[in-house]
């Protein structure tokens, strides 16, 4: 199976906002959403939109992980039987080896498709990525509790990208 489709992105710089909106239970109440948020180069609202950095008009790919994050957590609470959920399901313990096997992905992906332009926010520059893998296919859970998606974009760098280098 592979781990990368060629898709039109679904393209709605609304998405963003989802970097504001608070987390259920977070402690940081004054500050809600992504910590990230006007602080990241990557992230909005810094973050350029996509089609100020990929051009639209060539082909666009998803690449993407699938993490076996309900097994995971199936582990951990084996693990650490006093663990409630939230603990079991926390992105501190998963995301480092998802992140790894995503890198992978990705040079695998460029090795076949050199040169192209990897978005590793894709939503920081307005896709929405669950309309977008839907288009493939793939149904992504909120939040997810047996597979945890991991999705870039990549295409050929925006000629107006390319104008800014210079």
């Amino acid at each position: 199976m592979s781990s990368w489709a060629l898709v039109f992105p679904v393209y709605d710089p609304t998405v963003r906002k989802l970097c504001t909106k608070p987390y259920p239970g977070h402690r940081r109440r004054h500050r809600p959403g992504c910590p990230n948020y006007d602080r990241k180069a990557g992230c909005p609202p810094r973050a350029p939109f996509l089609p100020d950095t990929l051009d639209l008009h060539c082909a666009t790919y998803v690449i993407y992980n699938a993490f076996l994050i309900g097994g995971h957590a199936r582990r951990m609470k084996e693990n650490h039987p006093g663990w409630s959920d939230r603990q079991a399901y926390c992105c501190l313990y998963w995301q480092p080896r998802a992140r790894k096997q995503l890198r992978a992905k990705i040079e695998g992906f460029l090795r076949i498709h050199p040169g192209l332009k990897i978005i590793t926010c894709p939503e920081a520059q307005g896709v929405n990525v669950t309309a977008t893998m839907k288009l493939i296919g793939i149904e992504l859970e909120w939040p997810p509790r047996e597979i945890a998606y991991q999705v870039v974009v990549a295409g050929k760098a925006a000629l107006r990208a390319m104008e800014a280098k210079l």
